[in-house]
């Protein structure tokens, strides 16, 4: 049986930059996340493939026919918090009501709680931010995907695999998304910029040395990246190019991976395997 991969989608639109200038008021079409939600729905049913969708509380609440309409096409429904803010921006009870404010509302569109969290730019950490775990699993989530094992975001001393944290309300199962190693540091392969930047070649090279230790990848995108010509917050060139990457689509490189590995939900993930 041809190993398992996940493939994740964090719902947010354009303008969802950590630390990003204030917008003014925008009209209904301004937001692009619903047409280029719908276009990756297509996408993936083409090639019969679940994902995992992180929505932004915010969003669904701004958009309430977003979440039924992916749970309706038999994608999980996960959460990515309510506001975009970085978690080390939050105090233990902030986090806690975007948690479980964010989970009422994705329940109460879609009649099923989420189980998965991901922080807004991988900014969970075992370090800075241990109470958010326990806090995780009291409100009854089974996994996370937030500790990126990158240089300067996430948990730069982190598994490049699964694995459990223990929390004082239990156990839940991290899934890291992929890095590749190259010599002290780990380049951001599995999803946004670097999914698109780095050659085809490195990335499935990964993806296969993973799958042939039992390992899945974890993969990540956002709706924005399937609309290369959609607008831009103003900043600065490193700043621009880390939120949004090159002028490309991320497409035709989905498309030759959903060719050539298998990808299924975290949830289903998680429930095939002992991650915990």
């Amino acid at each position: 049986m041809p190993a398992l991969n996940a493939l994740t989608i964090d719902v947010e639109d354009w303008y969802h930059v950590c630390g990003g200038p204030e917008l003014p008021a925008l009209a209904p079409a301004d937001r692009r996340v619903l047409p280029n939600v719908e276009r990756l729905l297509a996408l993936l049913a083409e090639y019969g493939v679940k994902a995992t969708f992180f929505i932004l509380g915010s969003v669904a609440a701004e958009q309430p026919t977003l979440a039924p309409l992916i749970a309706a096409a038999g994608h999980e429904i996960a959460s990515h918090g309510w506001s975009h803010r970085l978690v080390t921006g939050l105090t233990p009870a902030e986090f806690r009501e975007e948690v479980r404010k964010t989970g009422e509302l994705l329940e109460r569109q879609t009649g099923r709680r989420p189980t998965g969290f991901r922080a807004p730019q991988w900014s969970l950490s075992r370090e800075t931010t241990p109470w958010a775990f326990a806090i995780l699993r009291e409100e009854g989530y089974h996994y996370d995907s937030s500790l990126n094992p990158l240089p300067l975001i996430g948990d730069r001393r982190g598994a490049r695999v699964p694995f459990p944290v223990t929390t004082e309300h239990g156990t839940i199962a991290e899934l890291p998304p992929l890095v590749t190693p190259a010599g002290l540091i780990n380049l951001p392969t599995g999803g946004g910029w670097g999914l698109r930047f780095f050659p085809e070649a490195l990335l499935t090279a990964t993806i296969r040395r993973l799958n042939r230790r039992g390992t899945p990848a974890v993969l990540y995108l956002h709706p924005r990246e399937l609309d290369p010509a959609g607008p831009r917050l103003k900043l600065g060139p490193l700043r621009s190019f880390a939120a949004y990457g090159p002028r490309s689509g991320a497409e035709t490189r989905l498309r030759s991976l959903l060719q050539r590995f298998c990808f299924t939900s975290l949830r289903e993930l998680v429930e095939q395997c002992d991650f915990a």
